[in-house]
């Protein structure tokens, strides 16, 4: 029997196999957590993954949860899984701060809707992870607690803005981690450091107690959604099911029922792809595994054909940037020339999203997912300095803004697509890579299904050297 006490490798396990480890008393929630601890105190220094922890208080869940198991009674999924949160969710006693230094000293009275999900599934919450100044970066840093950096290579980024949710599921400091993406902010992260993520459908996920400003929380934030980072499909099927429903406040009156994707083998599933775009053009070693893993899946059989809905990139990222620019405008000054100008202004772009959405709608009849880069670039060394807007980073041989060298997740998220982000290797240097599965709206088990499948095809998870 595996004993976490002389058995590190059990902290990189999926978060599936941890939980039935402590169903069938493998090893005890508070076995894990005390691995977990351990680590954090080892290992956690150099990456700065995990900023805050809740120690006594997730001993004494732990222990309550092993004594529930003793005592047989029922429990949820998620039973005594010992999780980190980002830091810019709610959670009740906990600091939580958004990377702001406003909230500083920020200890919500409650927990976000989706954090109470995961705790009312067994879930056991002992530690935040790093964010961006109210997430508003593609880089994890901030003047609380510094940068957070890339487990695989401490020089390189670890994405943004959930970069300590990611670092901390792909170094082994927690079972797995929820984050948030209104940009990309659960994708990137999990393709700069080898693990999965799902960007859910629009509104699958409560986004309520989102620190994105000062008494922040209370409303929703267009575009952005909460999802989780882990280190399997599997995962991301058993978290999917646990967050999604209705906004606590539309419980009495609404139910979400995701339509099922029962398909069994990779034959069934009809793949399109945009793997580059001269509107994002992608680094060369990147675009050739990206062609490699869509070929790896039609050897596999799927169907995979190079096409992708007629639309122009350049045109649907612009649309991205006005609508982020909006959401964001209460904490992010530096996008205000690109807010619009009036709320008609606003519906006049949300006019020309619905449209989009109907050519992408009407693509899907025919193509069951869409395989894209989640960025221009494998993980790039850290880049810090100066406003978000004004920094650059080499892409090949070229020099490029980095907001721009990051707009694949906009051409995704401004329409609310479900996306799930599989890892598919390493570059020559060592540097992990992911893509991009996405499916139509509220399809987000669909995406879930074909990343389960291509897993034993494209390899899946591997923990860095040294953790």
């Amino acid at each position: 029997m595996a004993d976490p006490s002389t058995d590190d490798n059990i902290a990189t396990r999926s978060a599936t196999e941890l939980a039935a480890g402590i169903g069938t008393r493998q090893w005890s929630s508070r076995d894990l957590l005390d691995l977990y601890l351990d680590r954090i105190d080892r290992l956690n220094g150099p990456v700065n993954a995990v900023v805050t922890l809740d120690v006594d208080r997730a001993r004494a869940a732990s222990d309550a949860a092993d004594a529930a198991l003793a005592r047989g009674d029922a429990v949820g999924p998620l039973h005594g899984l010992p999780i980190t949160i980002k830091d810019a969710i709610e959670t009740e006693g906990i600091r939580s701060t958004g990377g702001a230094v406003e909230l500083t000293d920020h200890v919500p009275a409650r927990d976000a809707p989706a954090v109470d999900r995961l705790k009312s599934a067994g879930a056991v919450v002992f530690g935040k992870t790093n964010a961006p100044r109210w997430s508003g970066d593609v880089e994890t840093f901030n003047e609380i607690f510094g940068g957070t950096n890339n487990p695989w290579e401490l020089g390189h980024t670890t994405g943004g803005s959930s970069g300590g949710s990611a670092a901390a599921v792909a170094a082994g400091f927690t079972s797995f981690e929820l984050g948030t993406d209104i940009g990309g902010s659960v994708r990137i992260p999990a393709h700069c450091c080898g693990v999965f993520s799902l960007k859910p459908s629009f509104g699958v996920v409560p986004q309520r107690g989102y620190l994105d400003h000062v008494g922040g929380g209370t409303t929703d934030a267009d575009v952005n959604v909460f999802g989780p980072i882990a280190r399997s499909a599997d995962d991301l099927d058993a978290l999917l099911g646990v967050l999604a429903g209705p906004a606590p406040e539309l419980a009495p009156a609404w139910r979400l029922e995701l339509p099922p994707c029962d398909v069994t083998s990779l034959d069934r599933f009809r793949v399109g792809t945009w793997l580059d775009d001269p509107g994002c053009p992608v680094e060369r070693e990147y675009a050739a595994k990206l062609r490699a893993a869509a070929d790896a899946l039609a050897d596999a059989g799927a169907k995979v054909d190079d096409a992708h809905p007629p639309v122009e990139f350049e045109e649907q990222v612009g649309l991205f940037f006005h609508m982020v620019g909006a959401a964001t405008s209460v904490s992010a000054p530096e996008y205000e020339g690109q807010t619009p100008r009036s709320h008609r202004d606003w519906l006049e772009a949300q006019k020309h999203r619905a449209a989009l959405n109907q050519v992408w709608a009407e693509w899907f009849e025919q193509y069951d997912v869409l395989l894209c880069p989640v960025i221009a670039t494998p993980p790039f060394p850290h880049v810090r300095e100066g406003k978000i807007v004004d920094r650059v980073i080499t892409v090949g041989d070229e020099t490029r803004s980095l907001v721009t060298a990051v707009s694949w997740p906009g051409l995704i998220g401004v329409l609310g697509l479900p996306s799930a982000v599989v890892p598919i290797g390493r570059t020559a240097a060592g540097l992990p890579v992911g893509m991009q599965i996405v499916a139509p709206f509220l399809h987000d088990r669909r995406a879930v299904r074909a990343a389960q499948l291509s897993t034993p095809v494209l390899g899946g998870y591997t923990p860095p050297p040294g953790y």
